[in-house]
């Protein structure tokens, strides 16, 4: 038979961890976000600032879709048409607008992705989106050619961990 002394230490016990989990896990979830980043989608070809071709529109209507439940709050692309195609179907699902950022300054951003801590998508170049993923993991990425538009980098963080996957997006299309 339990002693009553000891019922009540085990439901202290309890108490004692749920109230610590229950303060615990939204702190957790607060510092719990990932910053999505791609290449622009395929691109016209022989203009200086060149627009999306049918596949690369296509291509950035299939990023909106899978992105479509990641919670993402801001949408963040170069001033280049390419890049800004490739945003706005993300963008206008989630009601958000596409903010400007200079690829020039990919310290700056990187510094202040991880202040903000907010779930985000950045449409970049294939010279500056590898760039940019190593400054927020600290590590070497495999650059990317001029042919690879089908790749998607998520950096998750959660607390001082930061995890990167990469997809594959399943278009293959040639124009």
């Amino acid at each position: 038979m339990i002693s009553k002394n000891r019922l009540n230490g085990q439901k202290s016990l309890s108490i004692l961890l749920i109230t610590s989990l229950l303060l615990v896990t939204p702190s957790w979830a607060e510092e719990s976000f990932s910053i999505f980043l791609v290449r622009h989608a395929e691109k016209q070809t022989g203009e200086k600032n060149p627009s999306l071709t049918t596949c690369g529109l296509f291509r950035a209507k299939q990023l909106a879709t899978l992105l479509s439940q990641s919670k993402v709050s801001s949408v963040y692309s170069t001033s280049y048409q390419r890049t800004m195609q490739t945003a706005q179907p993300l963008a206008k699902l989630n009601n958000v607008p596409v903010k400007n950022y200079n690829p020039k300054h990919l310290e700056q951003l990187a510094l202040q992705l991880t202040q903000q801590k907010e779930t985000v998508l950045i449409v970049g170049h294939s010279n500056t989106t590898p760039l940019l993923t190593e400054l927020l993991i600290d590590r070497k990425v495999t650059p990317l050619t001029e042919e690879d538009y089908q790749f998607l980098y998520q950096v998750q963080f959660i607390g001082e961990q930061k995890n990167l996957t990469v997809f594959k997006q399943p278009l293959n299309c040639k124009n």
